[in-house]
């Protein structure tokens, strides 16, 4: 008889992996589908890392609805996750008179919208607060509560916690079909293999109105929207403070500058609708905009201190908002589709609708005395004291030896991600999870060693240690032959 699983989400992203721990909460069988071979594979590792204070999102909308009640909720979930999380503040630039009557109603929006703290700045307070500003600007607006946040590490961080309490995990799982007998779903991968739930989340980022249309539902359509960034090295990540906006365009919220809560400096994104939802690729167009915007903002950023740069793919919706709640094609289908900026911010809140949308469909919640909502630390050497390392070394000898030079990273804390959920089994994996690769030499130094590293860890050969799954061989052949 087939496993029937009460929910399968589909989408391995922040808000796929944020509902599969709040549903782990109950007495149920649940199971988060991705078609890429680790988690955090689309939207949610390409993505300017901020936590809105929720000031441009339209009042009445379910993005500013979420927006406020997911910052609400970050500080409590971050730190059960035992993720960081820092509430830098964020700051609009106003650089014309055109541009502070656009404050003005951000401001009244954030007023509307339930945002604390959100007011208007003179130029003199902006630039006393962030001295390295421009001294073209004519004010700024502040938004106290906004705040940054690693996406990829709070959105494995959701999908770890959630495995812990029995929550099942499928990659390489792409939703071709879905179907419906005796009552489920049956949802059939690329390769053939079939997967029964009773309930489905729809979560698929820019692939979610191609899975809607599986059961027939053709309410929406997602445009993937490209945005590229420079991220800095750690040498530029005091330039500001706050996270800086330009004002909002009907593209999205312009190109920003913001420290990450890994000290480097982050800058971009463009906004360009595009047709191919795989399309990543950055360009020098792209990229002299975003150097064109940042110093427009902030004139001393160094762009020579770049050490890498990357797109990412948006989830745009036809309509403009986000789409959550059941299907008109089936109330046991539940989207949560459309889901671009804020989407990070929302997703604990979307999280916790989407589960009270299944409820409201018929699954019986029944909370489990045993759940956990914590997770424990992650062992992050160079966050440590001398102390703390020396004690570390002592339980552990693995914790003595270092691989990344650039950013600290010891062999125990590769050993680490590849041995807790979900768990690392690619280069690219160990990078997202412990940072192994992130710094000035962009793994030129470690990346050997974290691949000898998951062969001798995985059983595989060096040969067949792949950067992100599929044919991403990090080693084609040998040179010579050993004897």
């Amino acid at each position: 008889m087939e496993k029937v699983y009460d929910v399968a989400v589909i989408g391995g992203g922040v808000v796929g992996g944020m509902t599969l721990r709040e549903l782990s909460r109950y007495q149920l069988k649940t199971i988060l589908l991705e078609q890429a071979e680790d988690v955090v594979m689309g939207a949610s590792k390409a993505n300017s890392a901020i936590v809105h204070a929720g000031f441009d999102a339209e009042p009445g909308t379910l993005k500013a609805q979420y927006n406020v009640e997911g910052n609400a909720l970050m500080e409590a979930v971050t730190g059960e996750l035992s993720v960081p999380f820092r509430r830098n503040g964020s700051m609009v630039l106003a650089f014309s008179e055109e541009d502070l009557k656009t404050l003005r109603d951000l401001q009244e929006r954030g007023r509307k919208n339930g945002v604390p703290g959100v007011r208007l700045m003179s130029r003199e307070e902006a630039l006393s607060q962030e001295p390295n500003l421009s001294e073209e600007i004519k004010g700024a607006l502040w938004a106290p509560s906004g705040g940054i946040v690693c996406p990829y590490e709070l959105a494995t961080a959701a999908i770890g916690n959630a495995m812990d309490n029995g929550a099942e995990l499928k990659t390489g799982f792409r939703v071709t079909g879905i179907e419906k007998e005796n009552g489920n779903f049956v949802v059939i991968s690329e390769a053939g293999e079939k997967l029964y739930a009773r309930y489905l989340v729809n979560a698929a980022g820019v692939h979610a109105d191609e899975v809607a249309r599986m059961i027939g539902d053709d309410s929406f359509s997602i445009t993937p929207r490209r945005g590229e960034y420079m991220l800095l090295d750690k040498t530029q990540g005091a330039t500001v403070f706050a996270t800086i906006f330009q004002p909002p365009t009907k593209m999205g919220k312009g190109v920003l500058v913001t420290p990450t809560v890994d000290g480097n400096l982050l800058v971009g994104p463009t906004s360009e609708d595009i047709s191919d939802k795989a399309d990543t690729a950055t360009t020098p167009e792209g990229l002299e905009k975003v150097e064109r915007l940042s110093k427009l903002s902030v004139p001393s950023v160094n762009l020579r201190a770049v050490i890498t740069s990357f797109a990412g793919l948006r989830a745009t919706p036809g309509g403009g908002d986000f789409i959550i709640g059941p299907s008109a094609a089936d109330a046991g289908f539940i989207n949560a589709a459309g889901i671009e900026s804020p989407g990070l911010t929302a997703s604990p809140a979307i999280a916790v609708a989407v589960v009270k949308h299944l409820e409201e469909a018929g699954l019986v919640l029944i909370k489990r005395e045993d759940f956990s909502s914590f997770r424990k630390p992650f062992p992050k050497f160079r966050r440590m004291s001398g102390a703390e390392r020396e004690a570390l070394i002592r339980q552990d000898a693995s914790f003595g030896r270092i691989v990344c030079r650039c950013e600290t990273i010891t062999e125990g804390e590769i050993l680490a991600a590849i041995r807790r959920n979900p768990p690392a089994r690619d280069v690219d994996a160990v990078k997202r999870r412990t940072r192994a690769g992130m710094g000035r030499c962009q793994g030129g130094f470690c990346g050997p060693q974290v691949v000898e590293i998951l062969s001798r860890e995985l059983g595989l050969p060096m040969d067949e240690v792949t950067k992100c799954g599929g044919a991403s061989r990090m080693l084609v052949g040998k040179t010579k032959e050993t004897q």
